[in-house]
């Protein structure tokens, strides 16, 4: 994991630019601790996409920090506000239920808008979870674009994993069925399920996905196992990607954020808003091509790769 902290390091360097030095040059233009400091700070919280009202809120905790600790360094000032940082992340990051670690198998819904990287996480992730020796299975229920398939399959000789595949213009939850009934039959751990990308306003399409969710409810039946959406969010839009999240989990119920590209942006302050207004965990985060630059999410190494 310390080798991916290097990777999360460089990966962060524009929003850390843009986030820590804002708020260092902040502290910088007033020789005191005054409202006037404060604003600056605001301003560069929003400035990294954090949003207002989660910027306001950060920096009311801080001022009272100040006072009631006598903080007086820009060191003291920055190590409080990480720490508030550290427990929005925590509070959003910590499980709701049993280690799903030991629960067989874990289906899991890979949802989002077109181009933010959804089979290509997939992928990964599936080959991180080979690699621990869990059995894998993957199932190509982007049945619109031909390539999503095709792209699936190399990934699934990568990760020495099954595959469950259909013909162009197939029904996607007749897929979902499909993979779902063959992991309890296999004995897979682990079903990761690529949709095709939509964008979050097309009722339709959205539809269409909360009939993925019943149709895996129908292949599980009453056995056990664990069902889950995650939301893969492309960290370049932004703010954008909290609308999009508020309308996939209206349509699939939403349990985490698979965050990419986060390297390519300044914006990285989406990650708290996604803590703060969401509630909803980032669980893998994406700073690169390679497949080593795809890793769980790690609160405390992300704000020490942000402020240190």
């Amino acid at each position: 994991m310390r080798e991916f902290f290097q990777r999360l390091k460089r990966g962060l360097h524009n929003t850390h630019r843009q986030l820590s030095d804002g708020l260092r040059r902040a502290v910088g233009l007033s020789p005191v601790f005054d409202e006037a400091m404060y604003d600056h700070m605001t301003a560069a919280l929003i400035a990294a996409d954090c949003g207002v009202d989660l910027s306001e809120k950060l920096i009311a905790h801080l001022r009272d920090d100040a006072r009631q600790q006598g903080i007086s360094t820009t060191d003291g000032l920055l190590q409080a506000l990480k720490g508030h940082v550290v427990r929005l992340l925590s509070d959003a990051h910590a499980p709701a239920g049993p280690d799903d670690d030991r629960i067989q198998p874990r289906v899991t819904v890979f949802v989002g808008v077109n181009g933010a990287g959804k089979t290509t996480s997939i992928g990964k992730i599936g080959c991180h979870w080979a690699q621990k020796g869990r059995r894998v299975l993957f199932a190509a229920a982007d049945t619109f674009r031909a390539a999503a398939a095709e792209q699936l399959s190399i990934w699934a000789e990568r990760a020495n994993a099954q595959l469950v595949n259909s013909a162009s213009g197939a029904d996607p939850a007749a897929v979902a069925f499909d993979a779902v009934s063959a992991a309890y039959a296999r004995g897979i751990d682990d079903v990761l399920i690529d949709t095709a990308g939509r964008l979050q306003s097309k009722s339709n399409l959205m539809a269409e996905l909360t009939k993925v969710r019943r149709s895996i409810d129908k292949a599980r039946g009453e056995r056990p196992g664990l069902v889950r959406s995650w939301l893969v969010l492309d960290a370049t839009t932004g703010q954008n990607g909290l609308s999009q999240a508020e309308r996939f989990r209206e349509a699939v119920g939403l349990d985490g954020i698979v965050l990419t590209k986060l390297d390519g942006t300044a914006r990285g302050g989406i990650v708290l808003a996604i803590a703060d207004r969401l509630k909803l965990p980032v669980v893998w985060v994406g700073v690169g091509e390679s497949l080593e630059d795809l890793e769980t999410f790690d609160p405390v190494e992300f704000a020490d790769a942000l402020f240190d």
